[in-house]
């Protein structure tokens, strides 16, 4: 049956379906917490001096002169947002998304603008951190530089795979990559600050610097130094700025620590803030000093000062690899959170509710699904070119601080506690501070492809919207009053056929095609699958108050299939009742028919597949009883 071999060809692929009994959530430690949750913000020094250098570097060395300064703002710009992601810890124990903030506080519109930016946000973190992740490979085996795309296309596969399949190995497995960066970061900062204190770290001269910079954007050396204006200072800035990508992935998780959980997520940050901090200037140190310049699509910043420091020998192989696999880790961090911030939105009404659903291995599928597709999509368009995603990258993610940071004034304000108003002055500093960074990201970024951010934030909120506006809708057109017994026509007084009614919720939708399997029925059985979803008592419960001459019988469903348990169920109720060959059993499904066409995808067309599963198993008669939205 075409059936039975793709679901063992899904077996094989993402693993056998484990049951609704096995899902729980692990808890951190401090140390586990570090690794697992900060790779995201550690990871992005792999590539944050190199944007800076690489957009400094149009003006020659004069430019280059400034990548301190703009480190030291960054570096400040990180404790602001840091302090006032404290107070937001402490503020949301159990988690405190820019989203969840920013709808709580804000309303709906500031709401969906932050998970919208997040969203981007999201897509762009596995874009950028996949292809600088292959970057590094490249730059030690240039021989792979002409396959960087299909590369990063098989690595975001392999992404895919391990995050659909649920593989939960050890904390300890996962924290491994987060530290051997760390360890290697340390060992190039601390080796080449000692180096340089003896004298012995080579430094690219002026002149060579001017003079690389100067074939690699077509000018004269002469012409490098007019080069240098505000505008190029703010890009080279806006660029520094992805060293910020993932400080809010902390406070996204604070449920996820030991007890006490606030307190200790506020320690973990501090931690990363303060390391990142460290690492970010260190980097920056070293490549002022050596005189480093970058090239898009030539050998990393990082693989420069690692040969500059280690030479060409096993450490600077182990500071790549490492460098490979943190980048591939916080790439993972946003497979965790992409589909939790769907299944939230999903929740609330603004996507689609088939991204609540827990897939076979436990895990949000279709937000996996998604999530490889949109980053699939931006590697492929952009050419899996770093340089090219960071200019998108930000925007999403400082839009998100300054209306969460708002969120948080609107909160304290809100409570008027004990110490409330130097609370909301903290967070409204880091609320004005990274609105102000959003305005010089927008400015300075705009043409090079921030534009493609402002465009996508208003289309993705009137999405959400659109949406919300549909599932209204249908729940005004489905209501029914709970509270009273439904009045049903009346069976046939004679013939009438066995019935298998299917119901998941009493509704306008499911109620029309009860009556009418009553008018057909000699015997009528309701079914309704109980998917996991603690609610199959209150619908017993409506349905003994409303329907009590229909029998109803609930199956449970540990794997959540809907198909495997109606399939043994009308199999055995066929047995039963079919005495002779002249004696049809009918399956009734109802189904919802949409206005337009693209709202097919708003609903999980359930009954196609159930459909399909009764007619090859040999249910001779299967009915459809839609209801028009």
């Amino acid at each position: 049956m075409p059936r039975l071999r793709l679901d063992r060809f899904k077996a094989a692929l993402v693993g056998a379906p484990l049951p609704t009994s096995a899902h729980a959530e692990e808890r951190l430690n401090n140390a586990e917490a570090l690794a697992i949750l900060s790779s995201d913000a550690l990871s992005s020094v792999a590539y944050a001096t190199q944007e800076i250098v690489l957009v400094l570097g149009m003006a020659g060395a004069a430019g280059l002169a400034y990548t301190l300064p703009i480190t030291g703002l960054i570096v400040a710009l990180m404790l602001i947002v840091a302090i006032s992601y404290r107070q937001t810890i402490r503020a949301y124990p159990h988690g405190g998304g820019s989203y969840r903030v920013s709808h709580d506080n804000l309303g709906d519109v500031s709401g969906l603008v932050a998970g919208a930016a997040l969203s981007i946000d999201y897509v762009l973190t596995v874009a950028v951190s996949t292809a600088a992740g292959i970057a590094a490979l490249t730059s030690y085996f240039p021989s792979l530089t002409p396959w960087r795309l299909p590369l990063c296309l098989l690595a975001l596969g392999l992404l895919m795979l391990a995050n659909l399949r649920g593989v939960r190995s050890s904390a300890r497995l996962l924290s491994l990559p987060t530290y051997a960066f760390l360890v290697a970061v340390f060992a190039l900062v601390v080796g080449g600050l000692i180096r340089m204190g003896q004298g012995d770290l080579a430094a690219l001269q002026a002149t060579e610097q001017n003079l690389l910079m100067a074939q690699e954007h077509g000018l004269g050396a002469e012409q490098l130094g007019a080069a240098l204006t505000p505008v190029l200072l703010m890009r080279a800035f806006s660029s520094g700025c992805a060293a910020l990508t993932g400080i809010e992935a902390i406070s996204d998780s604070v449920a996820v620590f030991r007890p006490t959980e606030w307190r200790n997520a506020r320690r973990v940050l501090t931690v990363m803030v303060i390391t990142l901090a460290l690492m970010f200037s260190g980097i920056s140190v070293l490549a002022h000093q050596i005189g480093a310049v970058y090239v898009e699509h030539g050998p990393t910043l990082l693989y420069q000062l690692g040969t500059a420091v280690f030479g060409r020998g096993p450490l600077l192989l182990a500071l790549q690899l490492a460098t490979l696999l943190i980048l591939l880790l916080a790439a993972n961090t946003a497979y965790a959170d992409f589909p939790r911030l769907a299944n939230f939105l999903a929740q609330d009404g603004y996507l689609p509710r088939q991204l609540t659903s827990l897939g076979d291995r436990l895990v949000f599928s279709n937000g996996i699904l998604a999530l490889t597709g949109f980053s699939a999509l931006l590697l492929v368009v952009f050419q899996a070119s770093v340089t090219r995603l960071i200019p998108l990258y930000a925007v999403g993610v400082f839009l998100s601080f300054t209306l969460s940071q708002a969120g948080m004034v609107v909160h304290w304000w809100r409570l008027r506690g004990s110490g409330w108003l130097g609370k909301a002055a903290v967070n409204g500093l880091g609320a004005v501070v990274t609105a102000v960074v959003t305005g010089v990201l927008l400015y300075s970024k705009f043409l090079l492809g921030a534009w493609l951010v402002v465009l996508a934030l208003p289309l993705l909120v009137g999405l959400f919207l659109a949406i919300k506006g549909h599932y209204r809708s249908v729940a005004r057109r489905l209501r029914l009053a709970t509270d009273k017994r439904l009045s049903l026509p009346p069976a046939p007084d004679t013939g009438g056929v066995p019935v298998v009614v299917l119901v998941g919720q009493l509704h306008r939708g499911s109620f029309e095609a009860v009556r009418y399997a009553r008018t057909i029925a000699k015997e009528l059985v309701a079914l309704h699958v109980d998917l996991g979803l603690g609610k199959a008592e209150a619908f017993r419960e409506q349905w003994q108050r409303q329907l009590p001459e229909i029998p109803l019988v609930v199956l449970e469903s540990p794997y959540r299939s809907l198909i495997d348990p109606v399939l043994g169920f009308v199999q055995g109720f066929e047995a039963e009742h079919r005495t002779s060959r002249d004696r049809f059993c009918t399956v009734v499904l109802p189904v919802f028919v949409t206005r337009h066409r693209w709202q097919n995808l708003l609903h999980n067309q359930s009954t196609i597949s159930l459909r399909s599963a009764l007619r090859a198993q040999g249910t001779r008669v299967v009915t459809t009883v839609g209801f028009y939205l």
